[in-house]
């Protein structure tokens, strides 16, 4: 029997605590060269490669799932991926020769590209290129950590494969917990825009105004290196992003903390990452029996596991589930 979706969620929020609070523990444990070629250790305690030489997860092609691509990509023999600008470990960044694109998200990609006999190419772009190339057809499909929304349902087809949890990292030993809305009143924080952590952050904002608390001082950034920057000099008072990201970079600098976790999609929906095509492209079917295929072989484990990912793991691969509801604006 299901869960309910309260239920789903709270067992989400436990295991993305634990891998919290791995991360936030001894630092003795963690690399003491994050950027060396020595490697980094994960959340889950599991030494990350970070090299250009990653050896990944492979698979074998499955011919009946890759007779299910569009004519015209299986012609081209390629699979065009679109991804983010490759800053954010553990999901998408630049391996120690500061060329290769490693992560989790790829390594998802190459996983797909093998079932469906189709070699991955993958296109760094900024985050709103991203939707821009998936519009226009430039691009096959976008894995760069999009979470399924209602309103992004409407123009594009999702297949998800990871949880969407979102993190606060702070200052280590501040003493501030994020659970709710309310814990955010009056402080400065940072998140990227035209993300759902945006989305999110300003609901929560709007909130405590109605309720006559002090209202967030939204702060913007676009790059790991400008927000960690203004939270070691105090300028902001916490970033709000990807826990995955968070809770690895807590581990690796021993500097930070995360202090609270939320689902991705809000309180009332387990928050889901997707692999994202433009709606009605016919891909969709394809990438979701490619990703349940991985899923059952057990590569897909493997690829979450060796990123410290595997407490985000999904049982199964859906095709656009609940995503986070729509405002009323």
């Amino acid at each position: 029997m299901s869960l309910p979706r309260r239920a789903l969620i709270a067992a989400a929020a436990g295991l993305s605590a634990t891998l919290v609070l791995t991360a936030c523990g001894s630092s003795s444990t963690a690399s003491a060269d994050p950027g060396g070629t020595k490697g980094s250790v994960a959340p889950n305690g599991v030494t990350v490669n970070l090299t250009a030489d990653q050896k990944r997860v492979t698979t074998a092609k499955v011919d009946a799932v890759a007779a299910l691509v569009p004519e015209e990509i299986r012609r081209r023999g390629t699979l065009q991926v679109v991804d983010s600008l490759g800053t954010v470990p553990p999901l998408d960044f630049h391996a120690t020769d500061d060329r290769t694109i490693i992560g989790v998200e790829p390594d998802i990609a190459y996983l797909i590209g093998d079932v469906l006999g189709l070699k991955v190419e993958l296109n760094p772009v900024s985050w709103e290129n991203v939707f821009v190339g998936l519009d226009s057809g430039k691009y096959d499909v976008g894995l760069t950590n999009i979470t399924v929304t209602e309103a992004r349902k409407e123009k594009y087809d999702f297949t998800t494969y990871r949880l969407d949890i979102l993190g606060f990292e702070a200052k280590k030993g501040s003493g501030w917990k994020v659970a709710g809305p309310k814990d955010v009143a009056g402080h400065t924080i940072a998140v990227s825009s035209g993300t759902n952590q945006e989305k999110l952050l300003i609901a929560w904002n709007e909130q405590n105004v109605k309720a006559g608390l002090k209202p967030v001082d939204i702060k913007y950034f676009q790059n790991s290196s400008d927000y960690y920057l203004a939270l070691s000099s105090g300028r902001i008072d916490a970033y709000l992003g990807p826990n995955p990201s968070l809770a690895f970079h807590a581990g690796q600098t021993g500097e930070t903390e995360v202090i609270g976790t939320y689902s991705g999609a809000g309180a009332e929906v387990l928050g889901k990452i997707g692999a994202t095509t433009r709606k009605d492209n016919g891909l969709v079917k394809a990438l979701n029996e490619a990703l349940n295929t991985v899923i059952r072989n057990g590569t897909y484990g493997q690829v979450l596991k060796r990123w410290g990912l595997d407490n985000e793991a999904v049982q199964t691969s859906e095709i656009n589930p609940p995503g986070l509801p729509k405002t009323d604006k």
